[in-house]
């Protein structure tokens, strides 16, 4: 039996009580990020979903009226849709539902941010590689019990530093401890972003 609401998906258990949902971007799959997950906490339980939106034919977790312009209302369920996912996958696969820490690039980053602002008892923490800001919930959650990472590429041509501050900005207005990296890189994902997330995620 596979969890309900169900996501093409894969999970690898572990040996610790954490789990990553490893979110991916634009184009991804359930398995790209894998092995990023094994070098951000190789003891941690994996679960990756497949994003259900499709764009041009490429998986993405909601749809986009054009580039950094978000469909909010899709954005929003989709966001309680994944949430779901991960509570019901947690009593499927029997995993700490109170010890999952997201790590989610681009597109999966920023559905990541929007689950912390919408549904903030599903995330413990979360990693954030070139993520923007999803939507300004209605209510503001209490995010003082979790932690955020956000790594950012300061030639960035998606994103500016100024949408990275912004969001920084949204989360510890929250309450959320937010560690704020910012990399000599483009929207790709570098070694040193996965350096210091892992060293992060560890302390």
């Amino acid at each position: 039996m596979r969890p309900q609401p169900d996501f093409i998906h894969e999970f690898v258990p572990g040996t610790s009580n954490r789990s990553l949902l490893l979110l991916h971007g634009t184009g991804g799959n359930e398995r790209d990020l894998i092995p990023l997950g094994r070098e951000l906490d190789p003891d941690a339980a994996l679960l990756s979903p497949r994003g259900k939106v499709l764009e041009n034919g490429m998986p993405r977790f909601f749809r986009r009226l054009a580039e950094g312009v978000f469909d909010l209302e899709d954005l929003k369920n989709r966001t309680n849709e994944l949430a779901d996912f991960v509570a019901a996958a947690a009593q499927h696969y029997g995993f700490a539902a109170d010890n999952v820490v997201a790590a989610g690039y681009s597109n999966g980053a920023n559905i990541a941010a929007s689950m912390l602002l919408l549904r903030p008892e599903i995330l413990s923490a979360a990693v954030l590689f070139r993520a923007m800001v999803p939507l300004v919930p209605d209510t503001r959650p209490n995010l003082s019990a979790v932690r955020v990472w956000i790594g950012a590429g300061t030639n960035d041509p998606i994103i500016p530093t100024s949408e990275t501050k912004q969001l920084a900005e949204l989360l510890r207005g929250a309450g959320a401890d937010v560690t704020m990296r910012f990399f000599q890189a483009g929207h790709e994902l570098t070694p040193a972003d996965v350096e210091a997330a892992r060293e992060w995620l560890m302390l």
